[in-house]
């Protein structure tokens, strides 16, 4: 039997009434679905900007909100307006964000594998950074001859403790220049030819990092390469973990930084040298939960209980690619306890569309309730398809009594808006 959800694990403004309703933002929850249907990302719009302003103070040098987590335009324009930058791994995450608003001095653009065309528009709208990834990426520069600040993305040599999947730091990656290879210091004197400006260096070593030693590994392993330079900035990219289930405990942003200057300071590197970073997952997980509709209980006694939900790994693929876990309740009875052991599955025609192996729910659970699984405000939406032409969900955000639609549903029409 496992007992009620763990509040921590929702929003900031979660409350639950006496009858274990919940709301988010002033909003009941069942009444939101009511009104807007199911499946839908709900976001909690205090939650967020609480974050926003936690990563500004923490890391005074610079913070640029990871995009790939989640973005729309108006998440682009709340990070820009608690006074984050952003980071921006393609063209079409450079496009969002300069829709939204935000300065292109204040954009980072990443990618292991930028286009000719990606590169041309940063330079051409002048981003405060473009990273440099690889040597056919200095190529692509000098042909375009292009100027402004460039940092220089290396790989550590650090093994963060975290799925192989979204460890970025290892010797064996697609992302960055070795630096125990040579290849970095080679890229140094190859970017030394052109007219940009190395005004830095990046690393990151993974995402969903639990440990904060993994961060004080990584400075100590840049810190002779970075000393050896003359660079005003250190990026150490982002990757702070955060709780998905029951049990789990992750840093704040507060503790992350904290443990940055830390290991710099152990390590020697000059003070001078401006610290910053790219949270994503850290901003927005929490921040968001998403809503179903229960369509099938399918009990096979003796194996298992399938409770079949109107979405599925067409809005998280996360535990079909990571095999990530998650909680689920009803928010109809949020803290009530949940007896039945039942496996948590999408409507997709997919064995694996699975979005909690292990769920706990009440046992009482019922075709056309409400179910909610939190903290996937991080890579829900960001990574949501149309697989089983399943029109995507639209994206809420609730705040002091309100809901708004930052992102609409999409109709059967939207399918079919491409095929010519």
């Amino acid at each position: 039997m496992s007992g009620p959800l763990p509040l921590s694990l929702l929003p900031a403004t979660a409350r639950v009434d006496g009858a274990g309703r919940l709301s988010i933002g002033g909003v009941d929850l069942l009444d939101l679905a009511a009104d807007v249907g199911t499946p839908v990302f709900v976001y909690d719009e205090a939650d967020l900007r609480a974050r926003c302003r936690e990563a500004v103070s923490a890391w005074p040098g610079g913070v640029h909100y990871a995009s790939k987590a989640f973005l729309c335009t108006a998440m682009a324009a709340l990070i820009n307006e608690e006074g984050m930058g952003i980071d921006v791994a393609t063209g079409g995450e450079l496009h969002v964000a300069l829709s939204a608003g935000i300065p292109p001095e204040r954009i980072v653009v990443h990618g292991n594998n930028k286009s000719e065309a990606e590169l041309a528009r940063a330079l051409e709208v002048g981003v405060g950074r473009v990273v440099v990834d690889s040597f056919d990426e200095i190529d692509r520069l000098a042909k375009l001859d292009a100027t402004g600040p460039v940092l220089l993305r290396v790989t550590p040599g650090v093994e963060a403790h975290t799925h192989e999947y979204v460890m970025t730091g290892q010797e064996d990656s697609k992302f960055g220049f070795s630096i125990a290879s040579g290849a970095a210091a080679e890229a140094v004197d190859r970017l030394a030819a052109l007219n940009v400006d190395l005004v830095g260096v990046h690393a990151h070593i993974g995402s969903q990092i639990f440990l904060l030693h993994s961060f004080e590994k990584e400075i100590e392993a840049l810190a002779g390469f970075v000393e050896a330079l003359t660079i005003e900035e250190l990026n150490v990219g982002g990757g702070l973990g955060v709780a998905y289930v029951e049990g789990e405990t992750a840093p704040t942003i507060t503790e992350w930084a904290a443990t940055v200057r830390d290991g710099c300071v152990a390590a020697g590197i000059d003070p001078a040298v401006r610290l910053t970073a790219e949270p994503g997952r850290s901003i927005a997980a929490t921040a968001g939960i998403t809503l179903y509709t229960v369509g099938t209980i399918k009990p096979l006694p003796g194996i298992r209980t399938y409770v079949s939900v109107d979405g599925g790994m067409s809005d998280n693929p996360r535990p079909v690619l990571y095999g990530s876990g998650y909680e689920t309740f009803l928010p109809r009875a949020t803290t009530a306890d949940r007896p039945l052991a039942a496996t948590l599955v999408g409507k997709h025609c997919e064995s694996g569309d699975l979005l909690v192996r292990d769920a706990s729910l009440p046992g009482d659970v019922a075709v056309g309730d409400v179910l909610a699984t939190p903290v996937t405000g991080a890579y829900g939406h960001s990574m949501a398809s149309n697989y089983n032409k399943v029109p995507r969900p639209p994206v809420v955000f609730v705040a002091d009594g309100n809901a708004r639609a930052v992102v609409r549903r999409e109709t059967l029409d939207d399918l079919l808006r491409l095929d010519q």
